[in-house]
């Protein structure tokens, strides 16, 4: 039997002895307000989907919901069932959806474990420090708008600086291509977000400088962490490859270090070959190592006693060892630079800088460009001596030019 459902009428309908009743509208079919033993109401809707399975939703307790807003909720659920819709499975699916943390969790798992050890530290603290306190625990992925991201980029920007802002947005919108993928959503809310401006650094080290690094580097008492800076010195290699190093890797007979995808940057094989300088450096840490063991060499040139088995930073050591050297404003990283700028005075080209230095790109290599000023100048003085001098009995003299900026 069906009533016409109002406030009063629902106020007034007994509680069963047992269980619940329900009581059905004579307006919208299925809708209905249902009474406990113990006196609670609620709306509810009785529907059969398009596969004839029944079901039963609950629209909300009497009191939160008036009857009139209760019928009109029901009405919207018919239609949505009458177009094939299951509101109860949207309902279900809703609250199992998988939240950021899941995703966060996922993405470490899955994609961070393949990247290189220091890639994927950095991506491990961009995370655990910024993505995951700003989204929380239960926010589901599927109900990240465009505005969190710029928001997390704001706050990143406020708290950790304008590069660390960025490549967190670089890190989240990875996470949520990946959430594409995964079909946790269907598009990426990251995408669009404006970065902050960079402005590239172009630090080299100073002839003065290098003096006195050279000899800090000699009286240091961490001998690995000199080593390491020596040798990143000498090769022009990352941080991470020449952490990593393996002996395996390096044939000092022939003086050629193979470096496995696995550890470079661009994901390929580099092999690149090593001055006599650097040879003698690997060769007295060989002997060292060998001395101390009494035995073979271990797998990498500077061993370590954490997961890795080799040592993943020496940012205490090269603090200290820029100290002591009187240098200031030097990263690790500008020793990349520096050797890069070497070989340009040099005269080495710049397909031969990328080489060198494992680029896979060529716009890469191409910011040392500018450090080919003097050998074009003198290139085209020679050029304009020669043509000049044609037919001259005396002998061309270039004009000295004043250098603006420098």
């Amino acid at each position: 039997m069906s009533v016409h459902l109002r406030d009063a009428v629902i106020k007034n309908l007994p509680a069963p002895k047992t269980g619940n009743q329900i009581t059905y509208d004579d307006k919208v079919a299925g809708f209905g307000a249902r009474v406990t033993a113990a006196g609670a109401r609620s709306f509810i809707l009785n529907y059969r989907t398009k596969a004839g399975r029944e079901r039963r939703i609950t629209i909300g307790q009497f009191g939160d919901w008036t009857t009139v807003a209760a019928r009109q909720e029901a009405r919207g659920l018919r239609q949505k069932i009458d177009r094939g819709g299951d509101p109860l499975a949207d309902l279900e699916d809703a609250r199992t959806a998988p939240t950021m943390a899941v995703l966060a969790d996922r993405f470490e798992a899955e994609h961070v474990i393949r990247k290189r050890p220091r890639t994927a530290n950095d991506y491990r603290t961009m995370v655990r420090k910024y993505i995951r306190p700003h989204f929380g625990t239960y926010t589901k992925v599927a109900d990240v708008r465009f505005e969190d991201v710029e928001g997390l980029h704001r706050m990143v920007s406020r708290e950790g600086g304008p590069y660390s802002a960025n490549r967190c947005i670089a890190v989240i919108s990875k996470m949520f291509n990946l959430a594409v993928k995964w079909r946790m959503r269907s598009e990426n809310p990251a995408k669009g977000v404006e970065r902050n401006l960079e402005s590239k650094r172009r630090r080299y080290i100073k002839p003065d400088e290098l003096e006195r690094l050279t000899q800090a580097l000699a009286k240091h008492s961490d001998r690995q962490a000199a080593n390491v800076v020596r040798l990143l010195m000498l090769t022009g290699a990352r941080k991470g490859e020449v952490l990593g190093a393996r002996w395996a890797d390096l044939d000092l007979t022939e003086g050629r270090w193979l470096k496995p995808g696995s550890t470079t940057k661009q994901r390929t094989d580099h092999e690149v070959p090593l001055s006599a300088q650097a040879r003698q450096l690997l060769a007295e840490i060989a002997e060292q190592q060998t001395g101390k063991r009494g035995h073979g060499l271990g797998t990498y040139v500077f061993p370590g006693n954490g997961e890795t088995g080799h040592v993943v930073d020496i940012k205490d050591g090269w603090k200290s060892i820029c100290r002591a050297a009187g240098i200031t404003g030097l990263r690790i990283h500008d020793l990349r630079h520096s050797f890069a700028s070497q070989l340009a005075s040099g005269g080495a080209s710049l397909p031969l800088i990328g080489a060198l230095l494992g680029h896979s790109n060529p716009s890469t290599t191409a910011r040392y460009a500018h450090l080919f000023d003097d050998p074009q100048r003198a290139a085209v003085e020679r050029v304009g001596a020669i043509i000049t001098a044609a037919g001259n009995d005396e002998p061309y003299k270039p004009t000295a030019l004043k250098r603006r900026g420098r």
